[in-house]
């Protein structure tokens, strides 16, 4: 395990999927990451990468060969170099290889870091095409599970979600494991939502950002403490919580990609919300969470 701080706070990593482990006010000691239950759900803040979401058949196919590819991809369950390290921040490395090249046909380097500055922390990732040709077509995107309740005077439903800027935003609904596009609505955000379990009933709920900077809060009005997660430039963001099975915690999830639409093709190319590099190119995301 690898530890960055400050004091403020107290950070813990894995190389294992390049994985926050624990969020801890370094004076109060207080947990603000999802402990990975594996009765409930077993990871903390996976990295979704070159994937997010789930592809139809668990499969895609490029230039005429089809592949196969799990949920969210296959660098979470990866292991990452530390490329470099300080008190402070931390950055991660994974080279594409001869076993990812099986499922995945694209040379990359994605370098995933984290670094500490008062009570924030800043999520970063770097993709870069280290081919010689051709594009290269990815998605990336964070998974972060925080603990709710926050204290144990709380409970569950005594949270909310709050959205900053306080306006209306498109909601994209699932049809099983794939997006709707067809059956897109406006969602009420410019009002807080109150966190239930049944909130999560048809899965995570989605949102388009269209690349502005939003904010999105977990807060409770019986507690100071709270939880908050910035992010400018991702197009989408995805709200979750395990239903039915049920845990005491909610992912706020900054994704540069999504799963497939019900109607995909399956080709890559042709995959809604894909990004694509070109050879040399280096694609740059981030987001912050922020917690009191």
């Amino acid at each position: 395990m690898i530890q960055i701080a400050n004091e403020f706070l107290t950070v813990t990593l894995s190389p294992q999927g390049a994985e926050l482990q624990s969020v801890k006010g370094a004076v109060s000691g207080l947990e603000y990451l999802w402990q990975a239950d594996p009765k409930v759900w077993g990871r903390h803040a996976p990295v979704l990468f070159p994937f997010v979401g789930r592809s139809k058949n668990d499969q895609y196919t490029y230039q005429g060969k089809t592949y196969p590819m799990g949920q969210h991809g296959f660098a979470r369950d990866r292991q990452f170099e530390v490329e470099s390290q300080t008190d402070t921040a931390v950055t991660f490395l994974l080279k594409s290889d001869e076993e990812s090249l099986k499922i995945y046909p694209f040379e990359f380097e994605l370098r995933v870091f984290y670094q500490v500055n008062d009570m924030h922390l800043k999520v970063g990732y770097d993709v870069k095409n280290t081919a010689q040709s051709g594009p290269m077509y990815f998605s990336v995107g964070g998974h972060p599970g925080f603990k709710v309740p926050l204290t144990d005077d709380t409970q569950f439903e005594d949270y909310f979600l709050d959205y900053r800027p306080q306006k209306s935003r498109v909601k994209i609904p699932l049809q099983g494991a794939f997006i709707n596009l067809n059956e897109r609505t406006l969602a009420p955000t410019d009002v807080a939502t109150d966190i239930n379990h049944s909130l999560f009933k048809d899965d995570a709920l989605i949102y388009e950002l269209k690349g502005q900077e939003n904010k999105f809060s977990i807060r409770s009005e019986k507690t100071d403490h709270a939880i908050s997660l910035k992010v400018s430039g991702a197009p989408f963001i995805g709200v979750w919580s395990p239903y039915p099975t049920e845990g005491e915690l909610v992912c706020l999830e900054p994704w540069w990609g999504i799963a497939d639409d019900v109607d995909a093709s399956g080709e890559l190319s042709e995959k809604f919300g894909v990004n694509q590099l070109a050879p040399g190119e280096v694609f740059n995301a981030s987001y912050e969470i922020t917690v009191k």
